[in-house]
C-alpha cells in the first residue's frame, strides 16, 4: 500500500519536523538538540548491543556452568570508570560547555538601544492572554501615544527586538517556537529576552508554563513585516492610540518605565 496516497506519510513527516527557524541564532538551539539526540541514540544502541550481545554469548545453551561475579575486579572497575567518563565528557560536560558559551556570548548579550537599531517591547502575561506595549513617536513608555495590543505582536524583519516581560498573576512562559526561545514572566519581576525574525509571515506564540485551567487558550500571533510595512503600521497605530487612549482604562495603563 502506498501511504502517500492517503497523506499519512506526508503528515507524519511534516509533524515530525521542527517549526521553521526564522531567527539568526535559532540554529544554536537546533544544533545542541541534534547533538544531544544523536548521542542519546548512540549510547542507547551501545547499551542494546551489550545487553543482547552478552545475553546471546553467555546464554545457558552456550554456558552450562554459570559463572558468578560481583563486578568488583580491577578490570571491571576500570571499564565502568572509562564508560562513565566517556558519557560524562561527551554528553554532560560538552553540552554544559556549549550551552554556557551560547548563553554568555549570544543570548545574554542584550542589544543596546542607544548604540544600535532595536525595537523595544513590553510584555504582560496574564490568565489567559498576552499583552504587548510599544513606545509611540515620543520613544517613551507610559505616555498617551503608547501602542497596546492583545495577543498580537508585530515586529520588523531583520531587526533586533528586546523584550521586557512581567506577569499580572502567576508564572507564565513566553515562547516563540520559530525563534527557539522562551522566557518566564514572573509577578513582581522584570525578565528579559531578545531575538530577531528574518522571514516575514505569521507565527504562533504560546505559553510554555502550566498556568491554570485555560492554559491551552493562551495563544498569540507574531507577525513579521518588512521594515517599511512595519513603520507604516506603527505610525498608523500610534495615531489611533493617541486619539483613543483612555487614561481610566486600566487594561491600557499597565506599562512601566523602561530601564536598560
Amino acid at each position: 500500500m502506498n501511504f502517500l496516497n492517503y497523506g499519512l506519510s506526508t503528515s507524519w513527516f511534516e509533524l515530525s519536523k521542527p517549526p521553521l527557524d526564522i531567527s539568526t541564532n535559532g540554529h544554536l538551539i537546533d544544533s545542541l538538540w541534534e547533538y544531544t539526540t544523536v548521542l542519546a541514540i548512540f549510547y542507547f544502541v551501545l547499551v542494546c548491543i551489550g545487553l543482547f550481545g552478552f545475553s546471546y554469548l553467555y546464554s545457558h545453551k552456550r554456558n552450562k556452568t554459570p559463572y558468578y561475579t560481583y563486578g568488583n575486579k580491577k578490570s571491571h572497575l576500570m571499564v565502568t570508570a572509562l564508560i562513565g567518563a566517556a558519557v560524562f565528557l561527551s554528553v554532560d560536560l560538552n553540552i554544559a560547555r556549549v550551552a554556557n558559551n551560547d548563553m554568555l556570548n549570544v543570548f545574554w548579550n542584550y542589544p543596546d538601544p542607544k548604540k544600535e537599531e532595536v525595537l523595544r517591547v513590553q510584555v504582560m502575561g496574564q490568565q489567559w492572554m498576552w499583552s504587548f506595549r510599544y513606545a509611540g513617536p515620543d520613544d517613551q513608555f507610559g505616555t498617551a501615544d503608547d501602542i497596546v495590543s492583545i495577543n498580537d505582536l508585530r515586529v520588523p524583519a531583520k531587526t533586533k527586538v528586546l523584550f521586557h516581560l512581567t506577569s499580572k498573576d502567576v508564572i507564565h512562559s513566553f515562547f516563540v517556537p520559530n525563534v527557539r526561545l522562551k522566557v518566564d514572566t514572573i509577578p513582581g519581576r522584570i525578565t528579559r529576552v531578545w531575538w530577531d525574525a528574518n522571514v516575514p509571515g505569521t507565527y504562533d506564540i504560546a505559553c510554555a508554563e502550566m498556568c491554570g485551567t485555560h492554559h491551552y487558550l493562551m495563544k498569540a500571533q507574531l507577525t513579521v513585516y518588512e521594515k517599511d510595512d512595519f513603520n507604516q503600521w506603527l505610525a498608523t497605530s500610534a495615531h489611533i492610540a493617541k486619539t483613543t487612549n483612555d487614561p481610566a482604562d486600566k487594561n491600557l495603563q499597565w506599562g512601566w518605565k523602561w530601564e536598560n
